[in-house]
């Protein structure tokens, strides 16, 4: 199973702090054991959980650093990506984690108290039940494109309060760029390649969807 390349890690986010490396360092474990016990997390997957799971949640930090107090949603959030590793990186950020499957709401919330992150809520939960309003929202491949925009833009927030305009964050692969060719609404697509070089992310795409309303 793949460690954690911390030296990676802080190459890529030089604001990085030991505790938060430390917190990294101690993902694959959790999710080996969790995973004996519950499978949320594929075989194949759960051997290259660095790059499959946390490397890939956290290009979505190459694209755009969440500033302190802002709220993001991961609808469909499975094991936790791509919100917990985005949890990690950005401490004084806002995370809601959901996901309709309960047991994988289970595992979110004992890794995540196993390495004391604190600005995590996870709740098992269809986006449609939420009442909230974030900033963005993040997900990974949980539907087509358009239905994920149908079905998630009411819960962004009218005010903006980044430098950029609220919106959803999606990782998808190339299949993504054809379902986009159909949509009228503005978007903006970002190579995961041109951040990480592993062949893994060649086809990956983030796609950022700005909200207006």
């Amino acid at each position: 199973m793949q460690e954690v390349d911390t030296k990676l890690i802080k190459e890529l986010f030089p604001f990085v702090t030991n505790e938060q490396l430390e917190q990294f360092k101690a993902l694959p474990n959790l999710y080996k054991d969790w995973n004996s016990k519950i499978n949320v997390i594929s075989r194949k997957d759960i051997d290259n959980i660095f790059t499959h799971h946390i490397l890939y949640s956290l290009a979505i930090a190459k694209v755009f650093i969440f500033p302190d107090e802002t709220k993001i949603l991961d609808i469909g959030t499975g094991g936790g990506f791509p919100g917990l590793p985005l949890a990690i990186l950005f401490p004084k950020a806002n995370f809601h984690l959901i996901d309709r499957t309960a047991k994988k709401i289970k595992v979110v919330n004992a890794v995540t108290e196993a390495i004391k992150v604190k600005n995590i809520k996870a709740e098992q939960m269809d986006c449609k039940d939420d009442k909230e309003k974030y900033d963005f929202i993040v997900s990974r491949g949980v539907t087509n494109i358009r239905d994920f925009y149908n079905m998630s833009k009411k819960l962004i927030l009218t005010k903006r309060n980044n430098n950029i305009q609220n919106g959803i964050l999606y990782l998808k692969g190339d299949d993504v760029i054809e379902e986009l060719s159909k949509v009228k609404y503005s978007y903006k697509i970002y190579d995961v390649s041109k951040y990480f070089s592993d062949e893994f992310f060649l086809t990956k795409k983030i796609v950022y969807i700005p909200i207006y309303k």
